[in-house]
């Protein structure tokens, strides 16, 4: 059964809104501060983030839209490069996918735990616990059809831009100047710009991620040549926009001092303007944004599983799509468990980032690359498909801010970098195995 297009323009804006803002603009804003020191720093290294993620979803657009595809993101790497390569990398993802998962959903229960959970039974109901109830419920909603995941999606996604209004809304209405302003500005020369910057870009290129997953849907979109582009621009305008207005938020009403280290930043923003009621109602809603993210991982990484059973690298049964609900049935159960296993075995919420960011980021840097080869052979030049403007300076300045990342990570944290790598190198003799197991061969 082939997959049938059955997500419009909408469907698709909402889901990347959920995709980029999963928990990240809701803690990482408090590791930035602590990394940057400074607020030239701060905002310098949120800048070139937006400005980098513009860049991301240019390219992107014109990559999906001229190679729609179920599983996108791995057909390129196979059609571009070579199905093993193209293996290597998703096989990594798919794990670095699951483990993103895993870190956003233990940052939503940690948010979620004190509200809900009375004081005396928190030793029962811990951060993993609540975190395994969420991903099983996502996981049986996206069980019963794609549309069924698009709904949720589209519910949770509106509950999250609505949140973050609410947050910014006394931005325009707070007049007080934080007390830290002027030491923090002081503590610059102590800082190393170059360093801090590249530290601090590991964080944020955490929560401006994932848009570039879209492009898995490829087949799942009405005139995908023609909706992949502005489902993509979109989304990030109002991400970037959403994100504009609450880092503004953040530092004039806590101010920079007050950031660093904070843990749960976005419940304290809440506090510090509503009081206790605020920080209740802000981790319940964190908690929603959580849950978006997760549902549409859910909605993406089987047509992953899908483009690989297509090359016949995995079995038939990844590839099999139910007619009436458009889902992978066992390819959703199959990524559910990877989540479930992670959730056991996974450690902080910052080795969990540089351990997905490090894979994340160097095959993006491979992704974006294939614009090159996709415009040499002119595939998918359509009149209705995108093509974007000041190529290739947008691409290659995309690509080298990927480069810097990938460096500072392995600089930051080189365990959690290697163990990214032997993901991805088990990918290797696991491709020829599973070639001989689906008796096809091995691609030359």
């Amino acid at each position: 059964m082939t997959i049938q297009s059955r997500l419009g323009r909408f469907d698709l804006t909402m889901i990347i809104v959920s995709l980029v803002i999963g928990v990240g603009i809701f803690k990482t804003p408090g590791i930035v501060a602590e990394k940057a020191g400074s607020p030239f720093i701060f905002y310098t290294a949120w800048i070139l983030g937006g400005i980098v993620c513009i860049c991301g979803a240019f390219t992107f657009a014109e990559i999906g839209s001229r190679l729609p595809a179920a599983g996108g993101y791995y057909r390129i790497f196979s059609h571009c490069y070579h199905p093993i390569f193209a293996f290597m990398f998703n096989w990594g993802l798919i794990f670095t996918n699951a483990g993103g998962s895993v870190a956003v959903a233990l940052v939503g229960a940690e948010y979620i735990q004190p509200v809900i959970v009375p004081a005396g039974l928190m030793y029962l109901f811990t951060p993993k616990v609540i975190a395994v109830a969420l991903v099983t419920g996502l996981y049986i909603i996206n069980y019963l059809g794609i549309k069924m995941g698009s709904r949720a999606q589209n519910i949770l996604s509106g509950l999250k831009i609505a949140m973050i209004l609410l947050l910014c809304l006394p931005l325009f209405i707070h007049t007080a100047r934080p007390a830290d302003a002027v030491a923090a500005t002081q503590s610059m020369s102590s800082v190393n710009p170059i360093s801090a910057l590249g530290i601090c870009l590991i964080s944020i290129f955490f929560t401006f991620g994932g848009y570039q997953n879209t492009i898995n849907l490829g087949a799942d979109i009405h005139e995908p040549r023609r909706n992949i582009p502005r489902g993509i621009f979109g989304g990030m305008t109002i991400v970037l926009v959403l994100y504009l207005l609450l880092n503004t938020a953040y530092c004039q009403v806590l101010g920079l001092d007050n950031m660093k280290g904070k843990t749960l930043i976005a419940a304290e923003l809440a506090k510090t303007l509503f009081g206790d009621a605020g920080f209740k109602i802000t981790s319940i809603a964190v908690f929603i944004s959580v849950a978006g993210f997760i549902n549409s991982a859910f909605m993406y990484n089987p047509r992953m599983l899908y483009a690989m059973s297509e090359d016949n690298i995995l079995p038939p049964i990844f590839r099999k799509v139910n007619g009436r609900t458009q889902a992978q049935e066992f390819a959703i159960t199959f990524f559910f468990l990877i989540i479930f296993v992670s959730l056991l075995i996974s450690g902080a919420f910052e080795k969990v980032m540089n351990y997905t960011m490090f894979i994340d980021s160097g095959s993006l840097i491979f992704a974006a690359a294939t614009i090159f080869i996709l415009r040499r052979r002119k595939e998918g030049e359509t009149a209705e498909g995108f093509k974007m403007k000041l190529f290739p300076y947008v691409p290659i300045l995309y690509m080298l801010v990927l480069l810097v990342v990938c460096i500072s990570d392995f600089a930051n944290d080189y365990f959690s970098v290697l163990a990214s790598l032997g993901v991805m190198a088990a990918g290797y003799p696991l491709y020829y195995l599973l070639k001989r197991k689906t008796g096809k061969g091995v691609a030359a």
